[in-house]
Order: C-alpha cells, then sequence, then structure tokens
C-alpha cells in the first residue's frame, strides 16, 4: 500500500469511528414507551362524600353543631364537604328541621315538607361544585328569630347528590341521597323539662310447654311535653333500658323487651319511665304505672283436667273391675250352695 492510500484511511478513521459510535448508541436507547390514554370517568359514574361540621380551616372532629344563643342572636358555621369520587359532583346543600325516629336515629325532614323551627334559621349556599378528591369548606349562618322560644331546637345541614336508575320497564327514575349532621340549638331562657306516659298496656304470650314459662311486653306512650330535649329510660324488670332521645313536642310508641313469666291468672308490673335533659343533671319528674293483665294457664289447666280424667277413669276402671270380681265371687258362692243343696 502507498504512503498516499495509508494517509488517506488515517484521515477518514476519525469520522468512521464517530459514526459507529452514533449507531451503537441510536441502538441501545430504549424507545420511549407509548402514554396509554385515560377515559374520563362516565358522567353517571357512583359518587361518594362526608360532610361534617368544619372551621373555617377544614374538618375540626366534631359531629353534631351545638350552640346556645339568645333570642335574636346570630353567629357562623362551618361545614366540609368532602369528595371522594373520581369524577367532579355538585352537591346541593339544603337546612330543615331534625327529628328522631321511633328507633331513636337523628334525621331531618324531607325535601317535599316544608320546615317550620331551627331548619329555617340556617342560611346555607344552594350547592357546590367538588373536584375528585377534594374538600371544600362553606360557611352557614344560624340566626335566632327574636320571637323563638326557650329551650331546644333541632335542625340537620346536608350535601345530596341526585342519580337516576333504571327500573325493570327501563324507566328511569331520579333519587336523592343526602349526608348530613345535626344542628341544635338551645335557646336562652327557662327550662322546663317533662314527660308524660299515658296509654300503658301489657301483652301475655303462653308458652306452648309445661315446663317453660311465657313472655310479657309491656307498652306505653311517651310524650315530651318540656322545651327541653329528654333522654328516655324506662324499667320494667332488671337495669333500666335505654330509649333514645326526644325531642320536645316528640311521641313515642315504646315496647319493652319481652321478659318472662309465668301465667298465675293476673300479672301486675310496674313500669317507671325517667327522663334527663341530655349533658346536664337536670331530670323531668320520672312516670311510676302499674299495669295488670290476664295470664291464664290454659295450657295448665287443660293437663290438670286431661290428668283428672285419667284419675276418674283409673278409679272408676278398678271399682268396675272390683264390682265384676265381687259378682263373680257371688255368684259362685251361690253355685257352690245350690251344689250342696242338690248332693243333700
Amino acid at each position: 500500500m502507498s504512503t498516499s492510500r495509508i494517509a488517506a484511511l488515517a484521515r477518514r478513521a476519525p469520522a468512521t469511528l464517530i459514526g459507529l459510535a452514533v449507531a451503537a448508541a441510536a441502538a441501545v436507547v430504549p424507545a420511549a414507551p407509548a402514554l396509554a390514554a385515560t377515559a374520563p370517568p362516565p358522567a353517571d359514574a357512583p359518587v361518594t362524600w362526608s360532610v361534617t361540621p368544619a372551621g373555617a380551616e377544614g374538618p375540626d372532629g366534631r359531629r353534631v353543631v351545638e350552640h346556645e344563643l339568645d333570642a335574636g342572636e346570630s353567629i357562623t358555621e362551618h361545614l366540609a364537604v368532602r369528595n371522594f369520587s373520581e369524577r367532579e359532583a355538585t352537591f346541593t346543600l339544603t337546612a330543615a328541621d331534625g327529628y328522631y325516629t321511633e328507633t331513636g336515629r337523628f334525621t331531618m325532614l324531607p325535601s317535599d315538607r316544608a320546615s317550620t323551627d331551627a331548619g329555617t334559621w340556617i342560611s346555607v349556599e344552594p350547592s357546590i361544585t367538588v373536584a375528585p378528591d377534594e374538600t371544600r369548606v362553606v360557611a352557614f349562618e344560624i340566626v335566632v328569630p327574636d320571637n323563638a322560644t326557650p329551650g331546644d331546637h333541632a335542625a340537620g345541614v346536608s350535601a345530596s347528590v341526585r342519580s337516576t336508575s333504571a327500573d325493570a320497564d327501563g324507566t328511569r327514575i331520579g333519587v336523592d341521597s343526602r349526608v348530613g349532621f345535626r344542628v341544635s340549638t338551645r335557646v336562652s331562657g327557662e327550662l322546663a323539662p317533662a314527660l308524660a306516659v299515658s296509654d300503658v298496656r301489657a301483652e301475655y304470650t303462653p308458652s306452648w310447654s309445661l315446663f317453660s314459662p311465657g313472655s310479657l311486653e309491656v307498652h306505653y306512650t311517651a310524650v315530651n311535653a318540656g322545651n327541653t330535649a329528654l333522654a328516655v329510660t324506662d324499667t320494667v324488670e332488671g337495669a333500666p333500658a335505654d330509649r333514645g332521645t326526644l325531642l320536645p313536642g316528640e311521641t313515642r310508641e315504646v315496647a319493652s323487651a319481652s321478659v318472662e313469666a309465668w301465667p298465675t291468672f293476673l300479672l301486675v308490673r310496674e313500669v317507671a319511665v325517667a327522663a334527663a335533659v341530655p349533658g346536664s343533671t337536670s331530670m323531668a319528674a320520672p312516670a311510676l304505672q302499674s299495669v295488670t293483665v290476664w295470664a291464664v294457664p290454659w295450657l295448665h289447666l287443660a293437663a290438670a283436667i286431661g290428668l283428672a280424667l285419667l284419675v276418674v277413669a283409673v278409679v272408676s276402671g278398678r271399682r268396675r273391675s272390683r264390682q265384676r270380681v265381687d259378682l263373680l265371687v257371688t255368684r259362685a258362692r251361690e253355685e257352690g250352695r245350690r251344689e250342696a243343696v242338690e248332693v243333700s
């Protein structure tokens, strides 16, 4: 190879090596992964959320908003709505009068019933929109009317979402789901807890076994006749039983738990109903009444009659058997005398 040829190759060598290096680098660089397309959640995706009392900065751990205010006084409170869903949701905010159900659960009037008491004292934004996994704090105001009566007044504040579902024939039905909390306002003034108990009665259910007692249930009507909430308990037999809370003016039909009782023709039980003002040492005057119910031991009477008839039958059978034996003996003696006469 000539000297000029060697020099030409030497001059091209760096460029050739650089090109190979670039090609090798391109070969080992991994391809960028394709970005997965994420579809937004459907508009009718389920919504889960919570509503709690809050301070201006966020939830404060309370479960109930409670205040004691003078007539004509007002106060600003807050609630927090947390959207746990994967989509944005618009919540309707409402306030309404509150009450306790027969099972002792607090709830608020449905949207088709108008409030007349503490539910009308609360002003809140009609609706808010909350992004996925976001918490929104909303202020609301409680304004006590100048003519509000002293005592306890209950309301509820809720956030609701309207959803639709199809029934069996494909008809779309709208459903309002709501979550809320209790707002209790005590208006300053003279407190007068009072409990009235009426229509006390008892029901006895006999047992179908001679060796097992029947069961006794006591029923009565409890009325909160005062102006404070009352936590009601009663004692029929044994330990006191909790009957939940009654708001002023509320009435509840109460049935005691079944207790064992033997049928002794007449059963007499004492019913003691007590009521305390929650969070206070104040008590309403207790109610003590006596209730009487017939508990005729029909099964035991039937068994006794059956046993008596059996004894009579046995005694009668023995008497008849003895009479037949006596008759046979008498006949045998007569036969013996006749035979003796004939021989002689």
